[in-house]
């Protein structure tokens, strides 16, 4: 990762915060007229598709489920909430398949508009990607059923990509297992993270509208609203304990120095593990001396979360499903749509599972419970919060999973601009409704750059594929698809193009995304 320097032209940092204060900032200087819809389908090779499909690893065995998107009620452990769901149920049930199972989930629309399923993180075939327009949208009261093949192992997670669905309850883990994989553990805990609004504070439409008018974005509790984030955050610190405490201004949002400046533009009255206030936690049981898996997904739209287990040591062994050389880490950062895989030894007792949310002064909260007691107070902040913390700097690919090395043969660029006075996030100086997409021919090996002149950190999610992080000396990083772009600065990965179509490449920051930091890669036949 490095600083972003001045390229020559006079356009460096303190010209970047001249823009960003003018409501310019980013790469977006230059001024063009608005198209309201979107860029069309590019032509994609079919057959190419089909052939990537083809040779994907095949048992035969498919792994069937239905989803049913509607609007419902839900118990977040003591309040009531109407919102959008998966069913009845926040997250939607796990959907689980071995490599090389057909899944088939079959969709039925009971919202008001359209819908679709993105498969994050999976590899899987360009027209059940379910992102336009690759796969169309599904309309109210309509149905369609995904189907293709899981060709890698890991933790993976569904969610529309549809306008701000994100920020309601339609989430859900998928996992697929190797049942060749050793399996060094004893019991599995999957786990669910979200920043939650609806239903209690303004809904995510109202935020958004506020953001985009330069009013406020933030709620200070439910129902309340606060000011903007960073206009007066001042370094973070940490209390008597070690445990970092964010430079919230009054509305809760601050900054964070593993973010590097504001922790984000919203807020909220909540933070869940699976779909649980801190106050009504879930229990995960298990007995003392038990290696457990943990699988953890930031589903939120606005937020990091730095995560501890009281009085444990995390071992951390795979990054968005590809494995890493293990490392021991005491908390660990996710950005929105990152996945992380760790193993513990479970202690005996009553252990606070913390998610804290990361600058906003808020955590969320589950249990680990291998014997009697009773849990700490929901505020507890265990003291592992302001130890070693496991950053995407922290972890390398395992050899395994390594991509071929060599100089790359195409070097693509994602520029990464915008600005908070007049919300107008863009990509290469566009927003989404005027974007050139990035172009690749099948079997190149590429060298993407993102580089993030917006002071403002961007988690910046590829579909359909995964990428090797490239560290600022040259050496490997390791294998993602999501990755966390700090302010003014760049982050290199290397991709091979090995499964063709046209694919998202955007910040999975949901309001972001939604105001047009999100572009395509696109196959060239």
């Amino acid at each position: 990762m490095t600083r972003v320097p001045d390229n020559g032209s006079g356009l460096n940092r303190r010209a970047f915060l001249t823009a960003a204060a003018a409501g310019l900032g980013g790469l977006a200087l230059a001024a063009c007229t608005r198209d309201p819809s979107p860029p069309g389908p590019h032509p994609v090779d079919e057959n190419a598709v089909a052939a990537v499909e083809a040779a994907r690893p095949h048992t035969g065995r498919t792994v069937a489920a239905a989803l049913a998107p509607q609007t419902t009620d839900i118990d977040l452990g003591g309040i009531q909430v109407r919102t959008l769901a998966y069913g009845n149920t926040v997250p939607g049930p796990t959907i689980r398949a071995n490599v090389g199972d057909e899944i088939a989930v079959a969709v039925t629309n009971g919202l008001d508009h359209e819908t679709s399923v993105h498969w994050h993180g999976i590899a899987l075939r360009n027209d059940m990607d379910g992102a336009s327009p690759a796969s169309p949208d599904i309309g109210p009261g309509q149905s369609f059923t995904y189907r293709f093949s899981v060709p890698h192992a890991g933790t993976y997670w569904a969610h529309p990509h549809v306008g701000l669905d994100t920020d309601y309850g339609l989430y859900l883990p998928v996992i697929v297992d190797d049942p060749n994989e050793p399996g060094d553990y004893d019991a599995e805990w999957i786990v669910v993270l979200d920043d939650w609004t609806d239903g209690i504070g303004p809904g995510p439409r109202q935020i958004f509208s506020n953001l985009q008018s330069g009013g406020m974005g933030s709620m200070g509790g439910p129902g309340g609203m606060g000011n903007m984030p960073g206009m007066g955050g001042m370094g973070g610190g940490s209390d008597r304990s070690g445990v970092p405490t964010s430079s919230a201004t009054s509305n809760g949002v601050g900054t964070s120095g593993l973010l590097g400046g504001d922790a984000g533009d919203i807020a909220y009255p909540y933070y869940l593990i699976n779909g649980r206030l801190p106050s009504a936690p879930s229990t995960f049981t298990a007995a003392p001396g038990q290696r457990v898996r943990i699988r953890i997904i930031n589903a939120g739209a606005d937020t990091a979360f730095r995560v501890a287990l009281a009085e444990h040591t995390m071992t951390v062994t795979h990054t968005d499903g590809y494995p890493i050389t293990p490392v021991d880490v005491d908390a660990l950062l996710l950005g929105m749509g990152e996945r992380y895989d760790v193993i513990v030894t479970a202690g005996d007792g009553i252990f606070p599972l913390v998610a804290a949310a990361e600058g906003k002064n808020a955590r969320a909260r589950a249990v680990l419970r291998t014997g009697a007691g009773s849990a700490p107070d929901p505020a507890f902040a265990p003291r592992e919060l302001g130890g070693r913390v496991g950053t995407v700097d922290t972890f390398v690919a395992a050899d395994t999973v390594l991509l071929p090395g060599g100089r790359p043969e195409v070097n693509l660029a994602a520029d990464l601009g915008g600005g908070m006075m007049r919300y107008d996030w863009t990509i290469n100086g566009r927003p989404y409704d005027q974007t050139q997409p990035l172009t690749i021919r099948e079997g190149q090996h590429s060298r993407l750059t993102f580089t993030n002149m917006t002071m403002m950190w961007h988690p910046m999610h590829l579909h359909g594929h995964t990428f090797q992080v490239v560290k600022p000396d040259g050496t490997p990083g390791p294998r993602k698809d999501t990755i966390i772009v700090p302010p003014m600065r760049s982050v290199v990965v290397d991709l091979v193009a090995d499964n063709p179509g046209d694919w998202m490449l955007h910040c999975h920051n949901a309001y972001h995304q939604e105001s047009g930091m999100m572009t395509r890669l696109d196959y060239d036949s």
